[in-house]
């Protein structure tokens, strides 16, 4: 009877923590965010300080992806921007945040850890959005904007941003 009674128990254990962690991975596959569309004010006035394009950065993983294009803006207040563009598109996943990153083409994890600024969770997994850079960040120290899953410490998608001269 006790055998029993261990073997129920260690199966409802095993399978609520199984049901739990399939449920933190599915969730963003079955409830994903509404697409964004977050616009930048007067767009003219803004000065481009640099650009890049989202890549995959493992072709063999078919999960973690991204595309589209990033903008680094400055306003006429002197206040800078990073820009995901309309065309901007990541595979969904949990806990995804925006760094900007000072190695100039990350393509590994190592290259991400070693040194980044946390602008901020992603809105949504496609679509145009906005995240401030703290003052007094040098932007000439960093080289890449990048998608990371803060859950899995896994690279999705970097972008190297090229200086507008």
């Amino acid at each position: 009877m006790r055998r029993i009674l261990f073997w129920f128990l260690l199966g409802g254990l095993l399978g609520t923590g199984g049901g739990f962690a399939l449920g933190v991975f599915f969730f963003p596959y079955i409830f994903p965010p509404p697409v964004a569309n977050q616009q930048v004010a007067d767009r003219a006035a803004q000065t481009v300080l640099g650009t890049g394009t989202f890549v995959h950065a493992d072709p063999s993983d078919p999960i973690h992806w991204g595309r589209g294009s990033v903008s680094v803006l400055r306003d006429a207040a002197g206040g800078r921007i990073v820009y995901l563009e309309k065309d901007f598109e990541v595979g969904p996943g949990p806990d995804y945040r925006v760094y900007l990153v000072a190695h100039p083409a990350p393509r590994a994890k190592d290259d991400v850890r070693a040194a980044f600024i946390d602008l901020g969770g992603l809105a949504a997994f496609k679509g145009s959005q906005i995240y401030a850079i703290p003052e007094g960040v040098d932007l000439a120290a960093q080289g890449s904007v990048v998608i990371w899953c803060r859950a899995f410490a896994q690279l999705i998608s970097p972008a190297t941003i090229a200086r507008v001269p």
